[in-house]
């Protein structure tokens, strides 16, 4: 009797050891099975850990397109084809006065740094017109660095009024490292530019891409006649009066030349080492060596040299090697290179005689002789 209680307890021992085991052995598993699908983690672990999670994506991110963005060194026709893919998403830019918004991907993650920033620009070509402007602004779109906006945004004599948050969403997307630029001719000789670019930025630097002003009229003549074949002769806007041989200098073909007098303007406002005077006939007949120039100024690696250019014959024109991919090479557009009218040699050299003292006021003002005399 005695010994068969013995037994009795000695049993229930024996399951309620095993009861516990069991119990313990489940409690184990559902701890291992929360903390694997990371349900175990406290509030403050799990915001830390997604941020950690939101930088990595982003690095990878970064690290993607760095391995996708060319080398000049290994590739140096291919960082052209890099610029264009990339200026088609600085064109498609927000309406006016519509707010940017940030762009997020389907997990929530703001990806806006991915892509870079848009920012106003740190270097505007200014002028001049019928200068060379859209050709260096071209060619400097060689550089793997230069972000640029490809039609004139005409902000600061035309559109100021819009703002400058307006402006600022006109300009492409820009990586850390890169260069955001415009190129608007008619600044150089807007009254009101100069205060206007200040305001925004008085550290912008400025280039100014200029050419011999008789044969710059001469050229603004004919763009201005293709387009009106029934304007009056070149000599009969250039002259107030042919027999006393004055120029007009309301005439805005004539007046654009007064380089001297428009550069003063803009030194009131910024001092003369923010500005690159670009000569419009070298850029023609030394591309590579007026673009090394301007890639200093801008503090850029010299990457665009000669081997990127080639000179057409038939346009008068430096022409871009084709990029890798490309079936053909890249040359201006159809109206560079027209021919111009016959200028009767009086007038022409009326036009010189008149532009001498200018020019030469110009070479002083600049530090550099451009020859036009």
């Amino acid at each position: 009797m005695g010994c068969s209680g013995c037994r009795v307890r000695f049993n229930f021992g024996k399951v309620l050891s095993k009861v516990s085991v069991f119990f313990t052995m489940v409690l184990i598993f559902t701890y291992f099975f929360y903390c694997l699908t990371g349900l175990c983690e406290s509030a403050p672990r799990a915001l830390y850990s997604q941020q950690a999670l939101d930088y990595d994506i982003l690095d990878d991110h970064r690290r993607v397109l760095d391995d996708l963005r060319p080398s000049p060194r290994l590739l140096p026709d291919a960082s052209s084809y890099w610029n264009r893919t990339a200026t088609a998403d600085a064109e498609q830019v927000d309406a006016p006065g519509q707010q940017h918004q940030q762009p997020v991907s389907d997990n929530g993650i703001p990806v806006s740094n991915t892509f870079g920033t848009k920012r106003f620009p740190q270097a505007i070509i200014i002028g001049v017109k019928k200068g060379g402007t859209r050709a260096l602004l071209e060619f400097l779109r060689i550089h793997p660095d230069v972000r640029a906006v490809g039609a004139e945004p005409h902000f600061f004599d035309r559109f100021y009024d819009k703002g400058l948050e307006w402006y600022r969403n006109l300009m492409p997307r820009t990586l850390d490292g890169q260069i955001t630029m415009e190129k608007t001719p008619s600044y150089f000789v807007t009254k009101e530019a100069p205060s206007r670019v200040c305001t925004m930025n008085c550290q912008t630097k400025l280039i100014v891409v200029v050419r011999d002003p008789v044969t710059r009229a001469i050229s603004d003549y004919t763009q201005t006649l293709s387009k009106n074949p029934g304007l009056p002769s070149f000599q009969s806007l250039a002259l107030k009066n042919s027999s006393t041989g004055l120029i007009d200098t309301t005439w805005s073909a004539v007046r654009i030349g007064l380089y001297a007098k428009h550069l003063e303007n803009w030194l009131q406002y910024f001092p003369l080492s923010h500005f690159l005077f670009v000569s419009g006939e070298r850029l023609v007949s030394d591309p590579a060596g007026e673009m090394g120039r301007v890639q200093d100024f801008l503090g850029l690696k010299r990457v665009v040299s000669e081997k990127h250019f080639y000179f057409n014959q038939t346009k008068g024109f430096p022409c871009l090697k084709k990029p890798e991919g490309s079936s053909r090479p890249r040359c201006l557009g159809k109206s560079k290179g027209r021919p111009h009218p016959q200028i009767s040699s009086k007038v022409l050299q009326r036009l010189r005689d008149f532009y001498r003292p200018f020019n030469h006021r110009f070479y002083q003002m600049s530090g550099q002789d451009f020859g036009w005399d």
